[in-house]
C-alpha cells in the first residue's frame, strides 16, 4: 500500500485503541457490576493484568507480522486457513455485537437528556439511527474516521478525569458496604466480573486491524497498543470504582446512565444532563472506531480467500463498504431482537456475547505467539511467559462469560461452516481453472 494510503499515525492509532476501549463500557458498566459491589475490584485486577498481557501479545505479533486483520491474521499464520476463518468469523461477531451494545448505551444517554425517549421502542429507534449514522460516516473513508476518533477521544477523557478527581473526595462509605453484596465466593465473583470488566478493556487489538493504513506499522502499532491500553485501563478502573462509591447500589443496578447519576449527586441535575451528553459523545467515538474495524475484518479475510470475495471490494477511498453495511445489518438485528428487556439487560447480554466472541481470537493470538516464538531461532523465556499467561487468562475469562453467551457464540460459529465450505470450493475452483 502506498504511503498516501497510510492514514493513521501514532496518535490516531492510539486514539483508535483508547477510543474503542473507553466507550460504552466505562459509562454503563457500573450498572452491570453493581450486584457485586466493590468485590468487582477482583475482576478489574484480573482483567487489567490480562489486558496488559494481551497488549504484549499484540505488540509482538504486529511487529512480526504488520498485516491487516489483527487477531484473525495471526491465527491464520500460525495454525492455517480453517483456524484463521473461525477466528475471523468469531472476531467479526464480537465487533458487530460491540457495535450493537454501544448503540444501546448511546440510547441510554440520550434518554437522560430527553426523558421522552425513555421507552423501549424509542430507545431502540435511537440506537438504530446512531448506528447507521456511524456507518455512513465510516463509508467516507479511514482518514476521516481516524481524525474524528482523535478529536472525540480527547473530548471524552475530560469529563472522566473531572469525575475521578472530584468524586474521589466525595465517596459515600455506605456504598462500599457490603463489600460483596452478591454473597458468592471470591472465585466466581472474580470470574464473572473479570468477563464483564474485559468489555470495558476490549479494543486493545484495534490498532492491529487496519495495519495497512498505519504509518510505520512495525513500530507505531506496538507503541499505540501499549500507550492506549495503559491509559484506558487506569482511567476506566478509577472511573467505575468512583461511580460505585457515589451511587447507592440498589439504584445503580437499574441505572441507564450511571455516570450521569454520579454527576447529579456531585453537582445537581444540570451536571447529570451534561454528563449524559459527554457519555453520548464517548459512545459516538467508540461506535465510530468499532464500525471502522467492522469493515476491516471481513475485508482482510476475503482477500485471503476465506470470506466471500465481495467483502474485499473497496471504493475510491479504499473503504470496504460491503463489510461495513453487512455488519451494521447484523447489529441492527441484535438490537431489535433483544430490546424486549430492560436497557441494562440488553447491554449486559450484548457485551457478554461480544466478549466471548472476542476472547476466542485473543486466546488463539496468545497461542500463535507461543508457537511463533518457540519456533524462532532464539526463543525468549519472558516472551513465552507473557504468551502463556495471556493464554491462561483468555481461557479463564472466556469461561466467565457464562453458559448462555458461550452457547450463542458456539451456535454462531457453527452457522459459519457452510460459508467456509462454499468459499473454499469456489477458491480452489478458480485456482485450478
Amino acid at each position: 500500500m502506498s504511503t498516501s494510503r497510510r492514514a493513521l499515525g501514532l496518535w490516531s492509532a492510539t486514539a483508535l485503541v483508547v477510543g474503542n476501549m473507553i466507550g460504552s463500557g466505562v459509562f454503563l458498566l457500573p450498572a452491570s457490576l453493581a450486584p457485586y459491589g466493590q468485590a468487582s475490584l477482583y475482576g478489574w485486577a484480573l482483567s487489567a493484568t490480562g489486558a496488559l498481557l494481551l497488549a504484549g501479545v499484540f505488540a509482538y505479533l504486529s511487529r512480526r507480522h504488520p498485516i491487516a486483520g489483527g487477531p484473525y491474521a495471526y491465527a491464520r499464520i500460525a495454525f492455517g486457513e480453517f483456524t484463521g476463518f473461525i477466528m475471523a468469523w468469531s472476531y467479526w461477531i464480537s465487533v458487530w455485537c460491540a457495535v450493537a451494545a454501544i448503540a444501546v448505551a448511546f440510547a441510554g444517554s440520550m434518554a437522560v437528556i430527553f426523558p421522552a425517549l425513555a421507552l423501549p421502542g424509542r430507545e431502540a429507534a435511537c440506537a438504530l439511527i446512531v448506528l447507521w449514522l456511524g456507518t455512513a460516516f465510516n463509508i467516507a473513508g479511514v482518514r476521516t474516521a481516524g481524525i474524528a476518533q482523535l478529536v472525540i477521544t480527547i473530548l471524552k477523557l475530560v469529563p472522566l478525569f473531572v469525575v475521578i478527581a472530584v468524586g474521589a473526595t466525595r465517596l459515600d462509605a455506605a456504598s462500599f458496604t457490603p463489600f460483596n453484596p452478591s454473597g458468592q465466593g471470591w472465585l466466581p465473583v472474580t470470574t464473572i466480573t473479570a468477563a464483564l470488566a474485559l468489555w470495558a478493556l476490549q479494543g486493545m487489538e484495534c490498532a492491529t486491524i487496519p495495519a495497512e493504513h498505519v504509518t510505520d506499522a512495525e513500530k507505531t502499532i506496538a507503541r499505540a497498543t501499549f500507550i492506549g491500553v495503559a491509559l484506558a485501563a487506569v482511567v476506566t478502573i478509577a472511573a467505575c470504582t468512583v461511580v460505585l462509591g457515589l451511587v447507592p447500589l440498589d439504584r445503580l443496578k437499574m441505572s441507564t446512565a450511571p455516570f450521569a447519576d454520579a454527576a447529579t449527586r456531585l453537582w445537581g441535575s444540570g451536571a447529570g444532563v451534561a454528563m449524559a451528553a459527554a457519555m453520548a459523545v464517548s459512545c459516538l467515538g467508540a461506535l465510530n472506531g468499532w464500525i471502522l474495524v467492522q469493515g476491516q475484518v471481513p475485508y482482510a479475510a476475503a482477500r485471503d480467500g476465506l470470506f466471500p470475495a465481495y467483502f474485499a471490494k473497496v471504493d475510491a477511498h479504499g473503504t470496504p463498504r460491503i463489510g461495513l453495511v453487512v455488519g451494521s445489518v447484523l447489529a441492527t438485528v441484535l438490537v431489535v431482537a433483544n430490546f424486549a428487556g430492560s436497557l441494562v439487560a440488553v447491554f449486559t447480554a450484548s457485551i457478554l456475547l461480544a466478549t466471548a466472541a472476542a476472547l476466542l481470537p485473543y486466546a488463539f493470538s496468545a497461542a500463535a505467539m507461543l508457537k511463533i516464538e518457540w519456533q524462532s531461532r532464539e526463543p525468549s523465556a519472558w516472551r513465552l511467559a507473557v504468551a502463556g499467561f495471556a493464554l491462561v487468562y483468555g481461557i479463564w475469562a472466556l469461561i466467565g462469560t457464562g453458559a448462555e453467551a458461550l452457547l450463542w457464540g458456539a451456535g454462531l460459529l457453527l452457522a459459519a461452516l457452510p460459508f467456509y465450505v462454499l468459499r473454499r470450493r469456489e477458491y480452489f475452483t478458480r485456482s485450478s481453472a
